[in-house]
């Protein structure tokens, strides 16, 4: 794990530049997200773990949250957001913390299983963790994967079926999964901004929300 954050600490301008050059792909996977947050009542407390630059932190209007990457989180703070150096699988909260948890890079995630069950932890009864991720069975996930020995980040990043998160969510006790997905088609044929649909199967990201009981 220590390598992906100094991959990420020495990169960070590399990031920065995939979202420029990948505009409409980045609002669409936004669109997606926002949905559940739409969903949530208002001027509730939650957080983002493993936030990055704060790419989505800032647009979603999270205030919060946690980065192992020194040189990430400091692109993060000038976006306004608070930063505390952590991981996904200690969170350094106490119980019953959040009202929701946001994850947007669970396959840089040493142990997805534990950082969903700290998730379940810091959350409140009622809470949702939302989750955005590539499925591992589509087309973006398969052509990180087939190149990823090319690349700084995916080398190192394990991807996840829809199945597989599903079945972690609902072993850690969350319940009521609703779900939508974005991202349909190759990656560099996607130049408009996708709305989202229902469900999952066609498109490469997907988004779920769970609560926790």
């Amino acid at each position: 794990m220590a390598d992906i954050i100094e991959t990420f600490d020495e990169y960070v301008a590399q990031y920065e530049q995939w979202y420029e050059d990948h505009p409409e792909v980045y609002r669409s996977e936004l669109l997606a997200l926002q949905q559940h947050f739409q969903e949530l009542p208002q001027n509730l407390r939650g957080i983002e773990v493993g936030l990055g630059t704060g790419r989505f932190s800032e647009p979603l209007g999270i205030k919060e949250g946690i980065e192992p990457s020194i040189e990430m989180a400091k692109k993060a703070l000038q976006r306004g957001v608070e930063v505390m150096k952590g991981k996904a699988e200690h969170l350094p909260y106490a119980s019953m913390q959040f009202d929701f948890v946001l994850f947007v890079t669970i396959c840089y995630f040493r142990n997805l299983k534990r950082a969903i069950s700290e998730a379940y932890r810091v959350l409140k009864p009622g809470g949702a963790i939302i989750i955005g991720f590539l499925d591992k069975e589509k087309d973006i996930a398969q052509s990180y994967m087939d190149k990823r020995n090319r690349s700084n980040f995916y080398k190192q990043a394990t991807f996840y079926s829809v199945e597989r998160v599903e079945e972690l969510l609902k072993k850690s006790g969350f319940k009521n999964l609703t779900y939508n997905q974005t991202l349909f088609g190759e990656l560099e044929e996607i130049k408009e901004v996708q709305t989202p649909k229902d469900g999952h199967g066609e498109g490469s990201f997907i988004t779920v929300k769970a609560v926790r009981t």
